[in-house]
């Protein structure tokens, strides 16, 4: 068995998200809404969680990091569902096996960059390893669905394109290189109430004709398409606008969007320059929000 094992769970962020259409009910999954979206991930540790586990008798969980103060370790954890989830599986040491699994939050709570979906997956890549389970991706992703639909893309951890209900990836060429400064106003929003607050038709799909060859040519391409959760987002966290609005006034910011359900804003650069230094007047303008600069891919 491997000694303490640790992973960094990066912040996802979604640069277009497209809700296409319902599941209906009876079916598998019936009432979920099914997607597009194109996710990338953070590549900063700044903009990270990171998951430690270490072997143990039982299971257990310890939170800390600076926004680890409200996060429950309760049962309903991500992380300890990731871990009760994986645990049967081990037949190398026994199902009974237990890990000390340590949680180091640093992405705001309930804010639309996947901070507990990149937990929950993490905590399987970390607990595969660290009790010897011969699974393989592919069926490690199926069962994390279980434990929500951003799991299996926080799973793969690339620029992927995402449909259905998050079971569906396409895993993009490499996208040309950009810089994000992520935002969020300190308020926590909850994906089913803004999935509730949406209005209007369904989206079309609209994936990418043809691979952007710069950050310019990417922010063209994405602005042809939405986030269609902003707007009941920005329905119910009147604090986004100001969010959006301080990004967009960033100079080199070549788009200003939701990520997700939110209410974490991302702006899009084409230089870490750029990037670095919006990221400094924003933390400086504004103390109490929560703010990061990575590049993401």
């Amino acid at each position: 068995m491997a000694d303490g094992l640790s992973r960094l769970a990066p912040a996802k962020i979604n640069l277009f998200l497209h809700v296409t259409g319902r599941r209906p009910a009876g079916a598998e999954h019936g009432g979920y809404h099914e997607l597009e979206s194109l996710v990338v991930f953070a590549q900063a540790p700044e903009a990270s969680d990171r998951v430690s586990v270490a072997p143990a008798e039982a299971l257990s969980l310890h939170i800390g990091g600076p926004q680890g103060g409200d996060l429950s370790a309760g049962e309903d954890n991500l992380v300890l569902r990731a871990a009760h989830l994986l645990q049967p599986m081990n037949l190398k040491t026994g199902p009974e096996r237990g890990a000390m699994l340590t949680l180091t939050k640093t992405l705001p709570v309930a804010s639309g960059i996947g901070g507990g979906s990149a937990d929950a997956a993490a905590a399987l890549h970390c607990l595969r390893a660290l009790w010897g389970i011969e699974i393989d991706d592919e069926t490690l992703s199926r069962a994390a669905l279980k434990l929500g639909a951003d799991v299996p893309v926080c799973l793969f951890g690339r620029a992927t394109m995402m449909s259905g209900i998050g079971e569906t990836l396409h895993p993009l060429p490499p996208l040309p290189a950009f810089w994000l400064v992520l935002a969020n106003p300190g308020v926590a929003l909850a994906t089913k109430d803004v999935f509730a607050a949406l209005n209007g038709q369904f989206t079309p799909p609209q994936p990418f004709e043809r691979r952007p060859d710069s950050a310019a040519d990417l922010a063209i391409l994405l602005r042809a398409r939405r986030n269609d959760l902003e707007a009941p987002a920005r329905f119910l966290a009147p604090e986004i606008d100001p969010v959006l609005a301080a990004l967009k006034a960033q100079s080199g910011c070549l788009l200003a969007r939701l990520s997700g359900s939110g209410a974490t804003c991302f702006g899009l650069f084409a230089a870490e320059r750029e990037a670095t230094f919006a990221a400094r007047n924003l933390a400086r303008a504004y103390p109490k929000w929560w703010v990061a600069a990575t590049a993401a891919g």
